[in-house]
């Protein structure tokens, strides 16, 4: 019996064309896949988390309870900012626009979106101080300046570092999103 979502032999299904392949368009979708470094780090995370889990269950077996249940604390922090982690980024819908950070999240209705836009500007390199030439998702804002906003998206960003053509994808989904559901 041949078993074909098993074998290399059949074409690679890809997926559509769509960046976006849910017809609701009420629901908070990112119109890009979380990359690599992201998924990385988060994969580290939770597995340093299941070694901390283990240890608390091994602290609280050996007697201590009070210590294991301090070790629990931490390892579920730890799983609950690996899961955080994967959820930043840049969510739509037709309700908006949504930026998830790590502590905090920002929705701004699409009729505050004056526009969005591709800019060549330096960025910062993962996240971190230094910075790069590079491509931004600039958004200007009704109710601010454009120096005020930072960048939605960033081609050195831990989703688009070495994935250029996904960055162009995905600004054009954010850009096709702003183009359709903002007034005025």
């Amino acid at each position: 019996m041949p078993l074909p979502f098993l074998t290399a032999d059949r074409t690679f299904e890809t997926a559509a064309d769509s960046a976006l392949p849910y017809d609701d368009p009420d629901r908070w979708r990112r119109p890009y896949r979380p990359g690599p470094w992201r998924v990385g780090t988060a994969a580290l995370g939770l597995l340093l988390a299941s070694f901390v889990l283990f240890a608390a269950v091994l602290i609280t077996l050996t007697g201590s309870v009070s210590s294991g249940g301090a070790v629990l604390v931490a390892g579920l922090a730890i799983v609950a900012g690996s899961l955080r982690l994967l959820r930043m980024g840049v969510w739509v819908s037709r309700h908006g626009l949504r930026r998830t950070g790590f502590l905090l999240t920002r929705t701004l209705p699409w009729a505050r979106v004056l526009s969005v836009r591709t800019v060549q500007q330096p960025v910062r390199w993962l996240g971190l101080p230094r910075t790069v030439q590079g491509q931004a998702l600039a958004l200007v804002r009704r109710d601010r300046p454009a120096e005020d906003t930072p960048p939605l998206l960033t081609t050195h960003g831990l989703d688009f570092v070495g994935r250029p053509v996904g960055f162009d994808r995905a600004a054009d989904a954010v850009e096709a999103w702003a183009a359709e559901h903002r007034r005025g």
